[in-house]
């Protein structure tokens, strides 16, 4: 065996060598390729459900505020109509009572007098 063949076998060698150890990292690579697209491929099949149930819930909670519009509507228009019950009312009998209470007071003064 001459010396360039000796020298052609241990180049041989290291690049052997160098592909091993190139190829293990590109391996792993692969594998760690492969794992993340598996991930991804999970994530998106069980984010389709979770909007879907968002969406849902959404309308729902969209759904009961309208209900509660509506009953704040009732209730401020029943807060209107009670507002002017009390106003008719005051003014239909706080007016001729006030006059009552001032009559009655004449009265006591007058007949306090007297006596």
């Amino acid at each position: 065996m001459s010396g360039g063949e000796l020298a052609g076998i241990i180049i041989s060698g290291a690049i052997a060598l160098l592909v091993l150890f190139l190829g293990l990292p590109l391996v792993k690579l692969g594998r760690l390729i492969d794992e993340s697209a598996r991930t991804v491929r999970i994530f998106n099949n069980e984010l389709e459900p979770l909007l879907d149930e968002a969406k849902t819930t959404m309308a729902e909670a969209n759904r009961q505020l309208k209900r509660i519009d509506q009953i704040t509507e009732d209730v401020e228009q029943v807060t209107e109509n009670i507002n002017s019950l009390v106003a008719v009312f005051t003014a239909s009998v706080g007016a001729p009572l006030t006059k009552l209470v001032g009559v009655v007071q004449g009265v006591a003064k007058t007949l306090g007098k007297r006596r």
